[in-house]
């Protein structure tokens, strides 16, 4: 290997929903982590693995930071906080808005405790027009713990390239931590669990997404057959969230299966015979043991 490789660890982190798992994906060139358009969609912390041939960057997508309301918004407010230290370099994502919001301030406010570089990321510069760009910079530019600004847009890969230039730039020198054929460090369970999440996340409204879990209890193939058979059990907290879900007819949990079944067998290369069972498990994000059993911890 190259006795000038680099390689390190890269936090993203930021508000809820300002675009940090939209970015990861466009870095890595595929679907590896959730998204929607409701706040908290990541609840732990997923490593996603780049490589090059002159240096590999480990980032870790993180929950977004915000006021916890419950043992489940504690512990993810936790996973985000605790990669700050352990990290060779912070991106905090902010998005277009043209004032330092309460959110943003928090984020602050934690990274005056923390010693690692900071780059302060400006997602959505396609909504901006050049002057307010510069006004946004201008914002942030005497803040102390920030030692880099760049403008992108996630969803149109505007300036990823030299986002990923800068951040190798400041990679120290050290070893391929990973192999180059992998990309992720959660296991195949995991994600088919985490996408049938997002389409329930897309679908469903209000109040009910926040109160779903999704575990994947049963991934066999067939013999002889390039077939897989998934079952999925999804969690919710309340008999009237379990009727939502499932639908009149069971027509939104078929629809929620449709749109998994295609993202999966995407992910996995072959056909999927999915399954999905809704099951009740009351206030489940403010019990220790339930967040255990499900993963968070």
């Amino acid at each position: 290997m190259n006795k000038d490789y680099r390689s390190g660890f890269v936090s993203i982190i930021g508000r809820p929903n300002v675009g940090k798992s939209t970015l990861l994906n466009q870095i890595m060139g595929e679907k590896l982590v959730i998204i929607s358009n409701k706040p908290q969609t990541t609840r732990n912390a997923i490593r996603c693995i780049y490589t090059q041939p002159d240096y590999q960057m480990i980032f870790i997508d993180t929950p977004g930071m915000h006021k916890p309301k419950n043992k489940l918004g504690q512990y993810m407010v936790e996973a985000a906080k605790q990669t700050l230290n352990e990290v060779d370099v912070i991106l905090f994502l902010v998005d277009e808005s043209m004032y330092i919001g309460t959110g943003d301030q928090y984020v602050f406010d934690v990274l005056k405790e923390v010693n690692t570089p900071v780059i302060l990321v400006i997602n959505k510069m396609d909504l901006l027009t050049k002057d307010q760009l510069l006004e946004k910079i201008n914002l942030y530019k005497e803040i102390e713990q920030i030692e880099d600004i760049i403008p992108i847009s996630a969803r149109n890969s505007e300036n990823i390239q030299n986002l990923i230039h800068l951040i190798s730039k400041k990679m120290p020198q050290g070893p391929q931590y990973f192999p180059e054929d992998m990309i992720i460090d959660q296991p195949e369970r995991m994600i088919v669990a985490e996408l049938v999440r997002e389409k329930a996340l897309q679908l469903l409204q209000q109040e009910v997404p926040h109160g779903i879990a999704t575990e994947v209890i049963s991934m066999q193939e067939r013999d002889g057959k390039n077939l897989l058979d998934i079952d999925v059990n999804i969690y919710c907290e309340r008999n009237t969230h379990k009727g939502i879900i499932i639908g009149k007819q069971g027509k939104m949990l078929r629809e929620i299966g449709t749109r998994s079944r295609r993202d999966i067998e995407n992910l996995l290369g072959s056909k999927v015979n999915l399954q999905l069972w809704v099951k009740v498990r009351p206030d489940w994000r403010n019990k220790l043991r339930e967040l255990k059993d499900l993963g968070y911890q």
